[in-house]
């Protein structure tokens, strides 16, 4: 019977035990939170009154009498949190802003300096012993959707030109691309190129004495262009271009409608992951400096080839060219008729040296019973990607006997964005 009762009265006082030792839990973990939560409160006011304190610079509006002089005093710096240079403690870094608004609408600027020397004898090319050859500075933006801009200004010897500037309207229909302005027209390959982006520290005879030489086919006129259907693997595209028909001594346009003509057919296809080749044809069309009734035809054909190991290009890779053109130029007496080619191949020893060469060999213009030759070999060491140091023997051969031997180097330097050439 006394079990019974003891029995009874655990049932009876157990609960109410049990519900105040939950109620004492409860009450320690409100407390607890109470506390973090004052705590916070706490450092919050604590960093507002630390920007409160921060000086602020003088208004605009008072001048240096009216502005309160104070004793010079050294002012302790913030501190600035863990992996944000230069930020006050307590306060976030702000990117952007009014002044990274700014930026959005304007283009992409760069300067492209070109450094040439040369040493020894070319009685063919008459060569400062320094100059800066050449001072490039880019302007280059997205316009809108639809387009986009790119313009060149060349900074030399003779003063200041504009080398391209030009329109590219992307997305046209059927597919066609188009360019207005002024720019390098699309024959061959070496013309198309800016000085700087050559692999050489001058051009070859062929494009001297037929193409114009370091200005080339370069005039204000409209390029269209499109991609054609072609089988599985190949790319094919064309181009058709109209110029006023002033470029160099190449052409010459004597009134409003001695237009010059250009077209290019170009393909393209990957032999393996590594290699590919390129190949185009080029014609050219436009009177000549004797007469509106001259005409002036020029026919191209390039062939590049290039192996460029997916995992290591930037260590080693090969890039081999030659182009062939020939010149039919309607005299007064006479169409005089020459042939011109150049071969070249570089090869990347490694990240920083590549070592190439070049062979020339090309008729005159204007008489193709002279014809003159040679070759050059060429190292260039890259100190990073927007610079170079290259080094050039270049041996000359003319047709009435003499020979050039000089000895070429080039300094080559970018400040800036500048944007991609074309593959």
């Amino acid at each position: 019977m006394r079990t019974v009762r003891i029995l009874s009265c655990l049932l009876f006082f157990t609960p109410g035990i049990l519900w105040a030792q939950a109620r004492d839990d409860t009450q320690e973990r409100l407390k607890a939170l109470e506390d973090r939560i004052n705590a916070l409160e706490a450092e919050i006011r604590a960093l507002k009154a630390g920007q409160a304190a921060t000086p602020s610079p003088p208004a605009a509006s008072l001048t240096s009498a009216q502005a309160p002089q104070a004793a010079p005093t050294t002012m302790p710096q913030p501190q600035s949190p863990a992996g944000v240079p230069g930020t006050p403690s307590g306060q976030l870094p702000v990117y952007g802003g009014a002044s990274g608004l700014s930026k959005v609408l304007n283009p992409d600027i760069s300067v492209i300096g070109d450094f040439l020397g040369a040493v020894g004898r070319d009685p063919g090319r008459d060569v400062p012993t320094l100059e800066l050859h050449e001072a490039e500075v880019g302007f280059q933006a997205i316009i809108d959707p639809y387009a986009r801009g790119d313009f060149f200004l060349s900074f030399g010897q003779e003063g200041v030109g504009l080398e391209e500037g030009y329109i590219t309207f992307t997305s046209l229909p059927g597919g066609f691309v188009a360019k207005v302005g002024k720019m390098r027209s699309a024959f061959g390959v070496v013309n198309t190129l800016h000085t700087h982006n050559l692999p050489w520290t001058d051009r070859p005879l062929v494009t001297e004495h037929l193409v114009g030489g370091e200005d080339g086919i370069n005039d204000a006129g409209v390029s269209v262009s499109r991609i054609l259907p072609a089988p599985k693997g190949l790319f094919l595209e064309a181009t058709a271009q109209v110029f006023r028909g002033d470029s160099s001594d190449v052409f010459r346009a004597m009134q409003r409608g001695d237009v010059s003509l250009v077209g290019r057919l170009r393909t393209y296809r990957d032999i393996t992951e590594s290699t590919n080749l390129d190949l185009g044809f080029s014609y050219a069309r436009g009177h000549n400096d004797v007469g509106t009734a001259f005409i002036t035809q020029l026919y191209g054909l390039d062939a590049t080839f290039r192996w460029k190991p997916l995992r290591r290009a930037i260590y080693h890779n090969f890039l081999g060219r030659a182009e062939l053109v020939w010149s039919r130029r309607q005299q007064e007496l006479s169409i005089q008729r020459a042939f011109g080619f150049y071969t070249s191949a570089d090869y990347r020893l490694s990240r920083r040296w590549t070592v190439g060469g070049r062979y020339d060999r090309s008729d005159r213009a204007r008489n193709e019973l002279l014809t003159d030759s040679g070759f050059a070999p060429v190292i260039t060491y890259w100190p990073s990607e927007f610079s170079q140091i290259r080094g050039q023997y270049r041996f000359t051969r003319y047709a009435d006997g003499r020979s050039g031997n000089d000895l070429l180097f080039q300094f080559l330097f970018v400040l800036g964005a500048h944007g991609a050439h074309p593959f």
